[in-house]
């Protein structure tokens, strides 16, 4: 049947289950963080870790409920920002730096979004894995 509600008086106290549905917000107080994107052609990544690389809230654009070839678009990109620093804006973050792999799409709009939203960047780093040679390139097809 589910639970009964119980309404306290104005002179009682709450109980137990009514404190827990109160307090809401994070227990972690993080002031300073590294935000972390990582934009494939298929996909957007961003993850938000403290100073010594723990990693505290991540989300991703397939976790927001984009599907297909919309994953990797500027627009999904910019969601799955936004929904990470409302996250983080709980847990008390304001100085941020930002972490950029990958070659997508999503790159930009990503990075827009946080400074739109009034963190405060303290340095931008492209640590997008580049190949020094690569593999062999395959033979020339023979038709």
């Amino acid at each position: 049947m589910g639970k009964k509600r119980i309404i306290a008086k104005s002179g009682e106290s709450p109980t137990k289950d009514e404190k827990g549905a109160q307090s809401k917000g994070s227990k972690k107080r993080v002031p300073v963080g590294a935000i972390y994107i990582e934009a494939t052609y298929n996909n957007t990544r961003v993850t938000l870790t403290d100073p010594q690389g723990n990693v505290l809230l991540w989300s991703t654009s397939g976790a927001l409920g984009f599907k297909g070839a919309k994953k990797g678009t500027p627009f999904a990109a910019a969601k799955v920002t936004e929904s990470l620093i409302e996250r983080a804006e709980v847990m008390g973050l304001q100085n941020v730096e930002v972490i950029i792999r990958g070659v997508g799409s999503g790159r930009e709009s990503a990075l827009r979004t946080i400074s739109g939203h009034g963190l405060a960047i303290t340095s931008i780093k492209d640590a997008t894995p580049v190949p020094h040679n690569g593999p062999r390139p395959s033979k020339p097809r023979r038709v």
